[in-house]
This record gives structure tokens, C-alpha cells and sequence, in this order.
């Protein structure tokens, strides 16, 4: 099996932090704009897609700051996708930090499917 290479993309995004951390923690707030659905029974968070089942499990979080999931599905064990919210010390500047990993002729599709994401929580935060 080919090993998944690890990416990372930063987006800019103006929304209190707090705020942010209910939208990358909860299923509601992912349902918003990750998913189409997204329940939740304990540390499993399952993903809708058009009809289409992904089940991830909740690694690690802080509050405020970010949480990792791992796929189930995903035989490699080293892979996850983590959400994290970056401060700028000095301009208060927000971001999401996205770090994911793909397969290399997949790395930029999965890239603008991060794009079209974000630009849809954005829409959902008012701060496209």
C-alpha cells in the first residue's frame, strides 16, 4: 500500500476562536459545514456525505484550540486529519490550521475540497 503524504494549509478566517471551537468540535457545528450530518456517540463521529457513511475517531482536543480525528478506515496508522485554530501573538490574527494526508496523486484534490469547506464555514461564520 502507498504511504499517504502529509500536507498542511492555513486559512485566514475572522471569528473569535471560542467560536470557531464549536464549529470544529461538535457535530452540530461540523454538520454546518464539514458534513451534510454528523452524529456522535462518544469518542466515534460519524460523517454523512450524500448518503455515503465515513466513520473517525476523536484522538485528542483542547478546548478553544484544536481536535484530531483518525478514519477508521484507514489502514494506515499513522494518518488523521487535525483542525487547529492559530492566533497571531501579536495581531490577534485567526486561523485554521488543516493537516491531512492523502495519497500523492490525490494531494490536490483533497486540497480543494479543504478550500470548498472552509469556504463554506466561513459563509456560515459571515466572515466570507
Amino acid at each position: 500500500m502507498e504511504d499517504k503524504v502529509k500536507y498542511e494549509l492555513e486559512f485566514p478566517i475572522q471569528a473569535s476562536p471560542q467560536l470557531l471551537y464549536q464549529y470544529i468540535s461538535t457535530p452540530s457545528g461540523l454538520s454546518e459545514w464539514y458534513a451534510e450530518n454528523v452524529n456522535s456517540r462518544g469518542e466515534l463521529f460519524k460523517f454523512i456525505w450524500d448518503g455515503a457513511e465515513e466513520q473517525a475517531k476523536l484522538i485528542s482536543k483542547k478546548s478553544g484550540e484544536r481536535i484530531k480525528f483518525k478514519w477508521i478506515d484507514d489502514e494506515d496508522s499513522s494518518t488523521y486529519f487535525e483542525i487547529r485554530i492559530q492566533v497571531d501573538e501579536i495581531t490577534k490574527d485567526v486561523s485554521i490550521m488543516i493537516t491531512d494526508f492523502a495519497e500523492e496523486d490525490e494531494v490536490e484534490e483533497s486540497k480543494m475540497l479543504w478550500e470548498n469547506q472552509i469556504s463554506d464555514l466561513k459563509q456560515v461564520l459571515g466572515s466570507a
